[in-house]
């Protein structure tokens, strides 16, 4: 007996025409539902995503179906991630079956489902079927039974979920009933290869051929209403993610992470800088809360939210959301509140594990440009008070300019405006100039360039803050009056090179002042000392120690440098022992986001959490190389009281030490 089956058993080829005409009432609904939604995105500022298309179609057909950004969390992503590919096996049969009944047949007569192919695309189908059931099952009990801290239950997960369990299990109940009446007894061969139809068919074992006639053509309708429901219900429920979490890897963006419009501040016509108002955000920022899945991965990464402060990624993305549906006139830093906005340290932790591709930072960073270009707020007065410093004395110290290169005495290293023949210019940034800990980074980081025969050259008392903690903290103004200087500093000194021990400075000067017109190689000393180590310029006398290495997040999550430094510590002899949150999962050292300058008022402290989890590595030596985390976490290890059983230090600080003529 020939292995096949016959399509519409039962309920016959009657139900072709009404079949189509609900499919497509039902795709009638579902367009009409996103066409209600375009109003609420629109109601957003216009944004170019179209551009380099190809590439976007590429990363759009790859987050899609590699769903590696979903399993990236093994804990509800791998099984979301198997229940999709299951789903996807189950629809492209479904395809197959339609194509087979209603084209193959009756316009080629060629059957495809049959023989051998038709016995591997219905165990494939059966086994697709049973593993969507298990992972739908794993997925049920997690949300309602397990119920992660922060996983809020909404009316929407009840209806999702008890939809699509009942889509699949009607699915193998119209399976089992058929081959109860045609298949098990008459072919008992050929049903081994539908597994889960199979055990259902035992259901209908006892029942009569007009009882499963009734009973298969009642639970084939009932299956195809189901489905029907599906579809009309993903624009009105989270089902929507289907399509707007999927658009948002095609509208990805493609500039460098972290990439910060520039305001044109010499517009005459503007009325507003930063968000207000859900108008001053863009389309994408709007849609974003349509593609949110509530997934919480955001929020259990944000350091913040880790640290008991009131900023949650998540309810920042869903807040704009409901203020763009409900009240889109509302004032929206008011909405979210500057507790909340105040509170991020633009570690990006949120967006780079975002599986939706979500934006997060950019949305606060706008509302943050309206608090302090608009209504000249601070987070706390001893911002005011260093901006102010920076506003005088280009330091948020107060320190005099004049004394930004007195950290050099006693180093072979070049003031470029006294002698501009150097091979690099050291951006030295504030901390390492006018901190005395941080300054010995600055030495260090001459003292090796010297050893590998490099001229360093600095700007000394022209030098100005990059102005980076202004910018993440909305002062664009201050930011770009700084940045100006600096650039044209460096540019009239024919500077071919810049090198940076700050990431700070390193992201600013190799990102944001390309908007203002710097077009030179900017490097992190990181990378520039690897470099130097794999030409044989610079030759360390290798030393063992042990360690823990943390990974600023401005060199690894802004600029993928997560291994050179790794690389340098092994070069110098050391052991690493890795903390948990390491690599692109790195918690941050609590300095970002212009919190560098700002008092941690509420929760715990986010440097504590850090030099605890460095602790508990059993490491008596944390590695940094970034004047803010090591300005961070010697305060860190102060008060979170292991005085004695840590201690860090800067990667600069180590390789001096190491130097071989």
């Amino acid at each position: 007996m020939e292995a096949t089956r016959e399509i519409y058993w039962n309920v016959g080829h009657g139900v072709v025409l009404p079949m189509y005409l609900l499919a497509i009432a039902a795709f009638a609904v579902l367009a009409w539902g996103f066409w209600q939604r375009l109003p609420v995105w629109r109601q957003g500022k216009p944004l170019d995503r179209l551009g380099r298309y190809d590439e976007r179609v590429k990363r759009l057909i790859a987050d899609i179906f590699s769903q590696q950004r979903v399993f990236r969390v093994r804990d509800g992503g791998l099984p979301h991630a198997l229940f999709f590919w299951s789903f996807l096996v189950l629809f492209v049969g479904t395809m197959l079956v339609m194509l087979q009944a209603d084209f193959f047949t009756p316009l080629m007569q060629v059957n495809l489902l049959s023989g051998e192919f038709y016995k591997g695309f219905s165990l494939a189908l059966d086994l697709a079927g049973i593993l969507a059931i298990l992972m739908l099952a794993g997925l049920f009990i997690r949300r309602f039974v397990i119920q992660p801290k922060g996983l809020e239950i909404v009316c929407d997960d009840y209806i999702v979920l008890q939809l699509l369990f009942a889509i699949l299990v009607t699915g193998f109940l119209i399976e089992g009933a058929r081959m109860a009446a045609t298949e098990v007894r008459q072919n008992p061969a050929l049903a081994l290869y539908s597994p889960g139809g199979l055990l259902a068919a035992r259901l209908f074992m006892t029942a009569g051929p007009d009882t499963l006639s009734v009973v298969h053509k009642l639970l084939w309708w009932l299956h195809f209403v189901l489905v029907l429901g599906l579809f009309c219900a993903i624009p009105y429920t989270k089902l929507r993610h289907i399509f707007t979490t999927s658009a948002n890897g095609f509208l990805v963006p493609l500039e460098p992470k972290g990439f910060i419009p520039t305001i044109n501040l010499e517009d005459e016509q503007a009325e507003q800088f930063g968000a207000a108002t859900v108008k001053d955000l863009t389309w994408k920022d709007i849609f974003d809360a349509d593609a949110c899945t509530a997934c919480k991965r955001c929020q259990d990464r944000c350091p913040a939210s880790a640290t008991d402060k009131p900023l949650s990624p998540m309810k920042v993305v869903q807040q704009i959301g409901e203020v763009a549906v409900n009240t889109p006139e509302a004032n929206l830093c008011q909405a979210v509140s500057q507790d909340v906005l105040w509170a991020c340290t633009t570690c990006r932790a949120c967006q780079d594990i975002c599986p939706a591709n979500i934006e997060h930072v950019n949305k606060i960073l706008e509302m943050r440009r309206n608090l302090t270009l608009m209504e000249g707020a601070f987070p706390g007065d001893e911002v005011r008070t260093a901006i102010g410093n920076l506003e005088v004395n280009a330091n948020p110290f107060g320190l005099a300019y004049a004394g930004r290169g007195d950290w050099t005495q006693g180093l072979d290293v070049r003031v470029m405006a006294e002698d501009p023949e150097v091979d690099l210019l050291y951006f030295v940034g504030c901390y390492a100039s006018f901190d005395k800990r941080n300054q010995e980074i600055a030495r260090n980081f001459v003292r090796i360039c010297n050893a590998a025969g490099i001229r360093v050259g600095i700007l000394g008392k022209e030098e100005k803050c990059c102005g980076e903690p202004p910018r993440k903290l909305g002062n664009e103004y201050l930011y770009q009056m700084m940045a100006t200087e600096n650039i044209e500093l460096i540019k009239g000194y024919g500077v071919k090179r810049v090198v940076t021990t700050c990431p700070h400075c390193f992201n600013t000067l190799a990102k944001d002042y390309r908007d203002l017109g710097l077009d030179i190689p900017v490097e992190h000393y990181a990378t520039f000392i690897a470099g130097l180590l794999a030409d044989n310029r610079l030759k360390l006398t290798a030393a063992p120690f042990d360690c823990t290495y943390h990974d600023s997040c401005y060199l690894g999550r802004y600029m993928d440098i997560i291994e050179q430094p790794r690389g340098i510590i092994r070069q110098a002899g050391g052991h690493i022992t890795e903390m948990d949150n390491s690599g692109y999962d790195s918690f941050c050292c609590g300095a970002g986001g212009g919190r560098i300058l700002a008092e941690e008022k509420i929760g715990s402290r986010i440097n504590v959490a850090r030099v605890n989890m460095a602790h508990d590595t059993g490491a008596p030596l944390l590695v940094s190389n970034c004047p803010f985390c090591l300005t961070m976490f010697e305060d860190g290890i102060k008060t979170g009281g292991v005085e004695g059983e840590i201690r860090v230090r800067d990667l600069a600080e180590i390789l001096a030490e190491r130097i071989r003529a």
